[in-house]
């Protein structure tokens, strides 16, 4: 059995957009798509503000784009996809980070996967399932547009507090599951492989595009440490892609539960000595990213998942008080950390080559 290849490219804003056009060809993507199938373009929003590594970059976006409309494919096969959650909106996300006139400049659909219009089904995986049937006894709901279309993920680079760090498996996160997808946190390793499972059976075709050009370290999706790491990734296998991901940012993969038992299931390789790594040489690379921080949210998440108020959790999160959750988060982050801690370190972003190309957008 051959190894899945991982492409791996060190670009700079003067030549982002050819290099992710290099970069797909190094990773065959036209081998792992469908030609006569649409494409969803799944793009990251993890915080309705721009923030350095947060969500995905426009270069990035625009990058596979042009890629796509420069090799044959129809711009009306094409759509962007948004999720929703109950902290973020996409709406505002879109704007802030330049993934809308992205989207416009190339006349490409923009479809908010929540919104009325988007019907949603209730799936029967035929993979195994590990813990979203007990999760979700009622049925595991789905968008239905998703269902049939090749998907091309659009993750970034950066830690994370549930996961140590997040990328092309946990995308699917936000794609597959509704609003109440965080009722899955606590069991979140497990929910990943599931989610690769179905994608599995949904998908005609499954890819991924990392950008690494801004990294993201500390207590991520939102309140990390952004730094310039000039490096872009793609794949068509979801688990090696985030094992390289890892394994530059100073983690062993397989010590990620959600890599691990993706490798163990066949879903993917997380072994990097499994992997076929072509582009630039990375064999260096090692960010030095550190797997433990909280904010003052995350701690008082990780007690209600895993610490002892977990006897509590369906109480605080699944009944009628849960609104209190949503409002902690968006005043810790919205109110306090952004305007305090994060406005300053994006003006500073702001002032980088990378910063500089994100305001010609």
């Amino acid at each position: 059995m051959s190894k899945p290849i991982v492409a791996v490219l060190r670009t700079r804003p003067e030549t982002v957009l050819d290099d992710y056009a290099r970069l797909l060809d190094m990773a065959g993507y036209q081998d792992h798509l469908d030609r006569n199938a649409e494409v969803a373009l799944k793009i990251n929003i993890s915080w309705h503000h721009w923030y350095p590594a947060c969500s995905t970059a426009p270069w990035q976006l625009e990058g596979v784009i042009r890629k796509l409309l420069a090799d044959g494919w129809p711009k009306e096969q094409l759509y962007g996809a948004h999720n929703k959650t109950v902290v973020v909106s996409a709406r505002k996300g879109e704007v802030a980070n330049k993934h809308k006139p992205v989207l416009e400049k190339y006349d490409i659909r923009n479809i908010h996967l929540y919104e009325e219009g988007e019907e949603w089904i209730t799936y029967e995986p035929k993979g195994k399932m590990r813990v979203l049937p007990e999760i979700y006894p009622k049925g595991i709901r789905i968008p239905k547009r998703l269902v049939g279309s090749n998907i091309i993920h659009l993750p970034t680079t950066k830690t994370h507090v549930f996961t140590t760090m997040t990328g092309a498996m946990k995308n699917a996160f936000g794609g597959l599951l509704h609003e109440r997808r965080h009722w899955t946190h606590s069991v979140i390793h497990e929910t990943l492989v599931d989610l690769l499972t179905i994608q599995k059976e949904i998908h005609p075709g499954i890819f991924a595009v990392t950008d690494g050009t801004f990294a993201g370290d500390g207590p991520g999706p939102r309140c990390m440490v952004p730094y310039e790491k000039d490096v872009i990734l793609a794949s068509a296998d979801q688990v090696a892609i985030d094992a390289v991901a890892a394994k530059m940012m100073g983690f062993a993969p397989m010590s990620l539960d959600f890599i691990r038992l993706a490798h163990e299931a066949g879903l993917g390789v997380g072994e990097i000595g499994e992997i076929d790594i072509v582009g630039d040489d990375i064999s260096g690379e090692n960010w030095g990213f550190t797997r433990e921080q909280n904010t003052f949210a995350s701690r008082g998440q990780k007690m209600i998942y895993w610490g002892p108020l977990k006897p509590l959790e369906k109480f605080l999160l699944r009944t009628v008080l849960a609104p209190w959750s949503y409002l902690a988060s968006r005043l810790y982050h919205d109110a306090y950390w952004y305007p305090c801690v994060g406005s300053g370190r994006v003006d500073d972003a702001l002032e980088t080559k990378w910063g500089k190309l994100f305001q010609t957008y």
